[in-house]
């Protein structure tokens, strides 16, 4: 959406706020030996207590509060019975609804010791992320938000998949336009003061290809290598991006020693 008012724009943020809470609530708990219902239950009672409500939960008939995608799965993993176990990493994505506007935020968790290869990945797409935030300024287009993810990755031998983007927010969850994770630098959408938007960068350790699990949710890489995933929602501007949501709240709990 186009933000017209900063009344508006607080809106967006409390809800912005409130899954970056959420996420990082849902961090004391990844440990191996913990099920995905049992976060997923966590996130849901946290989110309520905020005034707020899941925003995932029924969409499109979803059945979880968030999306909890493991190792190879990319994302839209149904939370369950399924334990972590060391040296996972989980993708957790999680929305909300507040006031009629949206929060929706994405964060990939190392559980225990993790191969250093998948480590680098984590690192690296959370880096993508941030140089794809700094194109959301007035003038530039989407291509120029997707490259800045695709040329950083791909440097690294990395894959980005195609099929699943970032996406425009407010009054509903997905809104226009899409933001790819690929693209040529000046194309595309020209971006506009006000437009809020969220960026998430997927990608694959191996192969882009990607299937769709036979419950009708899960992504899952074809080739069963490992993906990232990291989401933050920001508002377009003419000297500077306004990024509404953060990670800080996840690494606060996290400590120094093990962010990414």
């Amino acid at each position: 959406m186009v933000v017209t008012s900063n009344e508006e724009v607080e809106l967006l943020r409390e809800n912005a706020i409130i899954v970056s809470k959420t996420l990082a609530e849902v961090a004391k708990y990844i440990k191996a030996g913990v099920k995905t219902i049992t976060l997923d239950n966590i996130a849901e009672e946290f989110i309520r207590c905020e005034g707020a409500v899941p925003g995932f939960k029924g969409y499109r008939g979803f059945p979880g509060t968030l999306c909890i995608s493991v190792n190879e799965e990319v994302v839209h993993g149904i939370p369950g019975e399924r334990v972590l176990t060391n040296g996972d990493v989980v993708s957790i994505d999680c929305g909300c609804i507040k006031h009629g506007y949206y929060g929706d935020s994405a964060y990939t968790f190392p559980v225990g010791e993790v191969n250093p290869e998948v480590l680098d990945l984590l690192s690296r797409t959370k880096e993508s992320l941030f140089r794809a935030l700094n194109m959301a300024q007035v003038g530039k287009r989407v291509g120029d938000i997707s490259s800045a993810v695709q040329d950083y990755v791909e440097s690294f031998g990395y894959s980005v998949v195609r099929e699943l983007v970032g996406h425009g927010i407010g009054r509903e969850l997905h809104e226009k336009p899409d933001i790819p994770n690929y693209g040529r630098k000046g194309s595309g959408v020209k971006l506009q003061e006000g437009l809020v938007i969220c960026v998430e960068p997927m990608i694959n350790l191996g192969t882009k290809n990607i299937v769709q699990a036979a419950d009708g949710w899960t992504i899952r890489t074809t080739d069963r290598l490992p993906s990232a995933h990291y989401e933050l929602t920001v508002v377009v501007r003419k000297d500077a991006p306004e990024v509404l949501s953060t990670f800080s709240y996840i690494e606060e709990v996290l400590g120094p020693e093990s962010i990414i």
